[in-house]
């Protein structure tokens, strides 16, 4: 009937369904068959007929509210409150004796005890969904369908009790045929909360076959009254169960449906998620097999060329200079790109390696801006550094990491700046020192700033501008500072209006100690 057959709340359901159209069946036999014995029989059983709705709601309810099954120990104290039930159903104590004109029982003494049990199940359910209501305290949905749920079976069972109270008081037994309302209520309230909620799901075929039970059972009741009043109140409820019952069955069929398709876009997003990720895998284990069989030979060409260019093997012509300066200038950014293709496969294996030290910012700062200065001057741009007013403390860093992204940033500063200049500024607070790259080129959009740091990602500003690249530098640089416990960002007024890229380092970091370290992903804790 539900989500699996062994689901508990499920079975929970179909007994409260049952146990109710067994009592509502047994109020029909009463009230249809002309034999005495068979009559008889039926006052007879109807404690042990009753007794059960209640507690299988009570049951319900506390396994929908705890999320889990009652205690074998509740279970078996719970149990002992139908041994009297049982004992004394064949003595006077439960039906004193039988009017035979009016074919009807008269209740004993046992029938005070039975309605107390009832009445102290109601209780019982109303304290239970107070009770989780107060402990639910942040969960504004999960308390709304503790209402919802509370409300509709502590409404069900009351009616119930009442009509029987209200029906042995006065002598008027008409008046039980009221308790079968509750149902419908009972009813409401469930397909509220599967609709609204989605707190059940339970499955089409069980919600038609307990809607047409309670119509078969409920309609059969309709005939045989024999008082006008009878006949209004069971056709009321027969209408009842009928609109609020195709409500239900309507209600399930949708929700089935979408989660029928959700189930298969589930599985179908699975599927395609543990294909990306062996692709992923396959992709970066190709990256870095690739990278490192590229290194070497182009590390190999660099140093030829360099010592070309140098003069160690002859005079180089001026027109064989400049074409070698330009194939040093093409090997020296392949040279780049593979270290930072071997870089990125690095941290998304977890093996980057660190080599923290307490090293002084200014000095580290000042030889990568030195570097670039032949650089700047060939673009003739300007390329400042600004120190703080007193020297920065000593931070345990890896050197060579933070060269490495401070270089990155000054290069595509000057790759991305066509007049004016670039500024490298170093600033204190009592907690942090910040790098600061300062250029007057194309800006960022505001668009890209949210992208920028992800791999393979470039703005289309930036690809109009400088046509090489991979977009790796900034993902690669911020993996560094994140594992340093720090964190890079960029600010900028928008296109043409220049940008700031933000190296921000804690003075002090717990976590990082001087020696070769290796980190865990830093992205992921970016």
């Amino acid at each position: 009937m539900v989500k699996s057959k062994f689901s508990l709340q499920g079975k929970l359901l179909f007994a409260i369904s049952l146990s109710f159209a067994v009592w509502v069946f047994n109020y029909l036999i009463q009230w249809t068959i002309a034999y005495v014995t068979p009559d008889f029989l039926s006052w007879q059983l109807t404690p042990i007929l009753m007794l059960p709705m209640f507690f299988f709601s009570a049951y319900f309810v506390y396994v929908f509210l705890e999320k889990r099954d009652v205690p074998f120990s509740l279970k078996l104290y719970s149990s002992l409150l139908f041994l009297p039930v049982i004992l004394l159903l064949p003595s006077r104590f439960n039906i004193s004796y039988f009017n035979l004109t009016a074919c009807e029982g008269v209740a004993g003494s046992l029938w005070k005890y039975i309605y107390s049990v009832e009445a102290l199940i109601i209780v019982v359910i109303i304290f239970m969904g107070i009770k989780k209501y107060i402990e639910s305290k942040d969960e504004k949905i999960f308390k709304k369908e503790i209402i919802y749920l509370t409300t509709g079976v502590s409404s069900f069972l009351l009616i119930s009790w009442l009509s029987d109270i209200l029906g042995e008081w006065t002598k008027q037994y008409q008046l039980n045929f009221i308790g079968p309302v509750g149902m419908v209520i009972f009813i409401g309230f469930l397909a509220y909360l599967i609709v609204k909620f989605k707190a059940f799901n339970i499955k089409l075929i069980g919600t038609q076959a307990l809607v047409v039970a309670q119509f078969i059972l409920i309609g059969s009741m309709f005939f045989f009254p024999q008082s006008l009043t009878n006949r209004i109140l069971v056709g009321v409820t027969l209408l009842g169960t009928t609109i609020m019952g195709w409500y239900v069955i309507r209600s399930v069929k949708v929700e089935i449906e979408r989660k029928e398709e959700l189930q298969k876009l589930s599985d179908s997003l699975a599927i395609a998620n543990e294909r990306l990720k062996e692709l992923d895998t396959t992709k970066s284990e190709f990256i870095s097999i690739a990278s490192h069989q590229l290194r070497t030979p182009l590390t190999a060409i660099k140093g030829y060329i360099s010592l070309l260019l140098e003069g160690s093997y002859g005079k180089v012509p001026a027109k064989i200079q400049d074409v070698l300066d330009k194939v040093y200038t093409v090997n020296s950014r392949l040279v780049h790109l593979v270290e930072d293709l071997l870089n990125v496969s690095r941290i998304e294996a977890g093996r980057i390696q660190y080599s923290f030290a307490l090293t002084q910012l200014e000095p580290l700062v000042a030889e990568v801006v030195d570097m670039f200065k032949p650089a700047a001057k060939q673009k003739k741009l300007s390329l400042t550094m600004r120190l703080p007013e007193k020297p920065l403390p000593q931070l345990t860093i890896d050197p060579n990491k933070i060269k490495e992204v401070v270089s990155n940033l000054i290069d595509n500063a000057l790759k991305y700046t066509k007049e004016g200049g670039v500024t490298v500024s170093l600033e204190g607070t009592p907690s942090v020192a910040r790098i600061i790259v300062t250029d007057t080129g194309i800006g960022i959009h505001p668009e890209d700033q949210k992208n920028l740091f992800e791999k393979f990602l470039r703005s289309k500003e930036t690809t109009k501008m400088v046509v090489s690249g991979a977009g790796l530098g900034l993902y690669v640089g911020k993996s560094f500072i994140a594992a340093h416990g720090g964190r890079i960002w960029a600010e900028s007024a928008g296109p043409d209006k220049g940008s700031r890229f933000i190296i921000e380092l804690p003075l002090i970091n717990p976590n990082i100690h001087a020696g070769t370290s290796d980190q865990p992903s830093s992205l992921e804790k970016a």
